[in-house]
């Protein structure tokens, strides 16, 4: 088969049903976290036949598959996660719903994992063309179970014998960019997050009789709105620091004074330096808040995943790879980052590559007022299915093709 980009999208069309039908069985059977078993099969059944060297994930249900083309040469990497959400999904938008309550595919992962299996058979139906490999990296946990992290672990970057030499992943959007239409950008694309988790010791009473305890409450207060204008007033307001405390807890009725008080908080940076700084500022903080009320504070400062950084040359690839394939109106530069984070980013702190975003929005929404990835409400199209398998795919021949 030909290489050329016209090939390559006429023959992701050819197969768009097999992949639409495989998106529609995943989602039927959403799963969580790091054991992913359905999914798992489901992706050894649509793998079945290529030629994969396939490796199954010891510590997580990951796929590692590996094409081997006809001549040596670089390895590309492929990503695509497959795990779901804790959502309750609304059966208002679409035919395909979960099958299992509380559970539900809103993020698009399962666009992602059938995306991912189609560059596999586009490749696979190459492979004597090829002068490299193509290592396909089927991801559990990405949401929040730091599922790249075990992968990385269990050496998915050494499964072909040698390190890639680039890594590419698609992310699609049921909002904010039109259907059809990829975007990126250079450096950071997405944020740093990190969990910040505090208890407030102190010592309880009655209400009437605040003098005679020592009250939590107003010290976590203050230390939630101290947090906040530290942000703006210890970082460079050109990199910046998001914090937003999505957890307050304390007491149980209004003239009980409690003895501890818990909050929680995301904070987002966009950059190493900000990332390394933000701990040892918000933990002091709240750290001399406390001291100064003489309570005891409990601060667990847990970092997750690192800044998203695309590599400038691989987002020149794709913004040219994508005008190959559907003209150059079908790709967009972002002019600002994301504050979502992806643990697709320890693979870009290893190998050059770059992440990127496929408005896949579906008929009748507005992009600029549909609901967005992780609400409940989240629906994507099918139709973008043989145009993301068509891009990896591409993605991935212009490095070994």
């Amino acid at each position: 088969m030909s290489n050329d980009a016209a090939a390559v999208t006429a023959d992701a069309q050819e197969i768009a049903s097999d992949l639409a039908e495989l998106r529609r069985a995943i989602h039927r059977e959403p799963e969580l976290g790091l054991v992913l078993p359905r999914t798992q099969e489901k992706v050894l059944g649509a793998l079945d036949g290529l030629g994969l060297e396939l490796t199954l994930g010891k510590s997580l249900n990951s796929v590692t598959g590996v094409l081997r083309g006809g001549r040596p040469g670089p390895t590309v990497l492929l990503r695509g996660d497959m795990d779901a959400l804790p959502l309750r999904e609304s059966a208002v938008h679409d035919v395909r719903v979960s099958d299992f309550d509380g559970v539900m595919h809103a993020c698009g992962h399962d666009l992602h994992t059938s995306m991912l299996v189609g560059a596999a058979r586009l490749l696979s139906a190459r492979r004597e063309s090829l002068a490299g490999n193509v290592l396909f990296m089927f991801q559990p946990g990405e949401e929040g179970e730091d599922g790249a992290g075990h992968m990385l672990a269990e050496g998915v970057l050494d499964a072909a014998g040698a390190a890639p030499d680039a890594a590419y992943a698609i992310h699609v959007f049921s909002n904010q960019i039109p259907r059809g239409v990829f975007s990126a950008k250079p450096g950071p694309l997405m944020a740093s997050c990190a969990d910040l988790r505090v208890t407030v010791r102190g010592r309880g009473g009655h209400g009437s009789s605040p003098f005679r305890a020592n009250d939590p409450i107003p010290a976590a207060c203050e230390m939630v709105v101290a947090i906040q204008t530290a942000v703006t007033r210890k970082f460079d307001i050109f990199d910046p620091v998001v914090v937003t405390v999505g957890s307050f807890h304390g007491g149980t009725k209004e003239n009980i004074i409690p003895e501890t008080v818990h909050f929680d908080a995301t904070v987002r940076t966009f950059s190493q330096a900000t990332q390394e700084k933000v701990r040892p500022v918000l933990v002091g903080l709240i750290e001399g808040i406390a001291h100064a009320h003489g309570l005891e504070a409990e601060v667990d400062f847990a970092g997750l995943y690192p800044v998203t950084v695309n590599d400038a040359a691989a987002v020149d690839t794709v913004e040219r790879t994508v005008g190959e394939l559907f003209g150059d109106q079908r790709f967009e530069r972002l002019a600002n980052p994301l504050a979502g984070a992806e643990d697709f980013s320890r693979v870009l702190q290893r190998v050059p590559g770059a992440m990127v975003f496929l408005g896949a929005a579906i008929d009748g929404r507005d992009v600029d007022t549909a609901p967005s990835n992780h609400s409940p409400q989240a629906a994507f199209d099918d139709s973008v299915l043989p145009d993301g398998a068509a891009l990896l795919a591409q993605l991935a021949l212009g490095h070994v093709g």
